[in-house]
């Protein structure tokens, strides 16, 4: 066995399709990012209970990391990126982050290349989620009330 292929790893086959034929499920998932910002640009979240209630929230009382997260939405889409952080800090990076990743899906599969998972080194990983702890912690004690959704 050739010591070179013990540590490529696994190939990736090529796409079946390229250009417009392998362009659905990236734009359609694309249309339904996009379709969910609209809504929630057009239906405003900050009307008590026009998309339902946070459960952990409706339960404890104790703001989970998404709450707040559609009126963040809805106040970027009015161009109220202040109001929109401070509804929930972790929306623009989410929203950013999505629409990288299905550019990339979407420039992948127009050249003929399968969508491969983004990898994300353990460290960076481990990181996120202790931000992500803390963050909701803080936002649910008396020092973190500023971050607690608007």
């Amino acid at each position: 066995m050739d010591s070179t292929h013990l540590f490529s790893g696994p190939a990736v086959p090529p796409a079946k399709h390229s250009g417009w034929r392998a362009l659905p499920a990236p734009l359609l998932t694309a249309a339904a990012g996009i379709g969910a910002v609209a809504l929630l640009h057009f239906r405003d979240p900050h009307v008590d209970g026009s998309y339902g209630y946070c459960p952990l929230y409706f339960a404890t009382g104790i703001y989970c990391p998404g709450c707040g997260g559609m009126r963040a939405v809805h106040n970027l889409t009015d161009g109220r990126i202040i109001d929109s952080l401070h509804s929930n800090l972790l929306a623009i990076p989410l929203l950013v982050t999505f629409a990288m990743v299905v550019g990339l899906w979407t420039v992948r599969a127009w050249r003929g290349q399968r969508m491969t998972i983004p990898q994300v080194n353990r460290p960076a990983l481990v990181i996120t989620l202790i931000l992500v702890v803390i963050y909701s912690v803080l936002r649910n004690t008396p020092w973190g009330t500023w971050l607690a959704p608007v």
